[in-house]
């Protein structure tokens, strides 16, 4: 009957379903490395925007200042204080890089049980093993990574060529940096989810130091809930110093910077010129991100002989009912348009509207589900 509600079997009537939703993400190196021209001399590229407190650079997709520009990622670069980089002579923001490092540490790595801040574990074993102190990270929009970078989809691929050229000719030689077995091999020991070790191998050239095109060696962190990756400075440093490379390949961001290693680049550059150095060295960046999307689905059963009443005034005439004209054995017609979602307490929660009305026959049931995304 009309004004009537019927009650749900909580057991049969309602199921809750998660469904991961992917989209494939492609940031161009010509977009990174700075494709808008010059705003004023001296200025930096229009869609990457410096700030005055010095702590991180963001890209843009265009010009930052446009309406319809969408930040696409922040770049930012420290080191801890037990890194041998710690109080070096003629260090640029060492209380700031140090900060950065602190603060990424605090949210993606946590305190150990004597409150102890953890350092960037190379493996992911907290409980020892060799940890990562010189650290660039990518911090990606929401816009960008959503709920989620989906496990074994990143791809990073880096320009490591060292010539006079600097950073106007990187990429003779690249590497490409993936979270390979991510989709098995992912930790969940952190206060943000779930991340997979980054590992690099070679792609144009040979410029890992004992690696080939098949195989990888680690060089970071890839946090996919929280959309962070944090690159160890060994991708740009000798083997001689602790790092990957067997050349000499360089990080340096511009003709002023030509000759600096890695190492020289943290120490002395800001954190702009960090985030430069690695900028104007990323050749193609893609991956999937995820929109987790939960439904709850009701199944609406009616029965022949329910909901065969209407309360709208053309349903009667007097008091005849229409649709049964003056025969009083025509069963009445009723049309099925709208589905409504109370609670316990019989408040209307929800409506649902049918895609054309369903006549509701007495020879036989309805189910109609009711699907709510949220």
């Amino acid at each position: 009957m009309a004004g009537n509600t019927k009650p749900f079997d909580k057991i049969n009537d309602k199921s809750v379903i998660k469904t991961n939703l992917h989209e494939s993400i492609s940031v161009t190196g010509s977009v990174v490395s700075g494709t808008y021209a010059l705003p004023s001399a001296g200025g930096d590229t229009s869609n990457i925007k410096n700030y005055t407190h010095g702590m991180f650079q963001s890209v843009y997709d265009y010009p930052h200042n446009s309406s319809s520009a969408n930040h696409l990622f922040d770049i930012t670069a420290g080191y801890s204080a037990n890194s041998t980089l710690f109080g070096s002579a003629n260090a640029d923001n060492q209380v700031k890089k140090v900060n950065i490092y602190n603060e990424m540490a605090q949210v993606l790595v946590g305190f150990d049980e004597n409150g102890t801040l953890r350092r960037f574990d190379n493996d992911g074993d907290l409980t020892g093993g060799s940890k990562t102190d010189e650290a660039i990270f990518l911090n990606f929009s929401r816009l960008l990574h959503k709920d989620a970078i989906k496990k074994g989809s990143f791809n990073l691929e880096l320009g490591v060529s060292a010539s006079d050229a600097g950073y106007l000719a990187p990429f003779g030689s690249r590497i490409t940096i993936k979270d390979t077995n991510g989709t098995s091999s992912y930790l969940s020991n952190s206060p943000v989810g779930e991340y997979g070790i980054l590992y690099a191998s070679n792609s144009a050239g040979t410029p890992l130091d004992g690696y080939t095109t098949s195989t990888a060696a680690p060089c970071g962190l890839l946090y996919y809930q929280a959309g962070v990756a944090m690159l160890s400075s060994s991708l740009f440093m000798q083997t001689g110093s602790g790092g990957l490379l067997s050349g000499s390949m360089l990080l340096a961001s511009s003709s002023a910077f030509t000759g600096r290693t890695a190492t020289q680049t943290m120490v002395s550059s800001s954190i702009s010129g960090a985030a430069d150095s690695l900028r104007n060295r990323i050749y193609n960046l893609t991956f999937n991100n995820t929109t987790i999307l939960n439904s709850t689905v009701y199944t609406c059963r009616i029965n022949s002989r329910e909901f065969n009443y209407s309360s709208n005034p053309t349903f009667l005439s007097g008091s005849k009912i229409i649709v049964k004209g003056d025969d009083p054995n025509n069963v009445p017609r009723t049309f099925i348009t709208t589905v409504g979602l109370y609670n316990a307490a019989n408040q209307l929660m929800a409506v649902a509207k049918l895609s054309e009305p369903l006549e509701n026959s007495p020879e036989q049931d309805i189910i109609i589900k009711v699907r709510l995304d949220y």
